[in-house]
């Protein structure tokens, strides 16, 4: 299974990214999120976390239980919680881009390792974990 591959080379990744130097990043604290892959701080930034996609809640393409899943496992992980915060750029919704950390660990790889997120190959240049 494609996704369960990612999930075990991202894994590796991690690990073997562990040991690499922490750099100071601005923090965020984060109000919610609207699903798998958009969140809320609570300045009322709309944070889209770069180089993942998570399955649709609403639309033509819609899956709501994976859908609602992700969501659900990334506020979790994120609400109330204050997150280190590599802005990236803006995309055409106004939203922020990023990646986001918690304690060291970057939100996407651990979004991609569980199961609920995919890497978004069409942006994933944006982080230097994809490679």
């Amino acid at each position: 299974m494609r996704l369960r591959s990612t999930a075990i080379g991202l894994m590796a990744l991690m690990l073997l990214g562990a040991s690499a130097p922490v750099v100071a990043l601005p923090t965020v604290t984060i109000k919610s999120c609207s699903d798998g892959d958009t969140c809320t701080t609570t300045t009322g930034e709309n944070v889209r976390l770069a180089c993942i996609d998570t399955p649709e809640l609403k639309g033509e393409n819609a899956r709501p239980a994976p859908a609602m899943a992700a969501k659900y496992h990334l506020n979790g992980m994120l609400m109330s919680q204050k997150v280190g915060i590599r802005r990236i750029t803006t995309d055409r919704y106004g939203r922020t881009v990023a990646e986001l950390f918690i304690d060291g660990t970057n939100v996407q790889q651990a979004m991609v390792a569980s199961g609920h997120a995919e890497i978004f190959w069409r942006y994933a240049s944006q982080c230097p974990w994809t490679r």
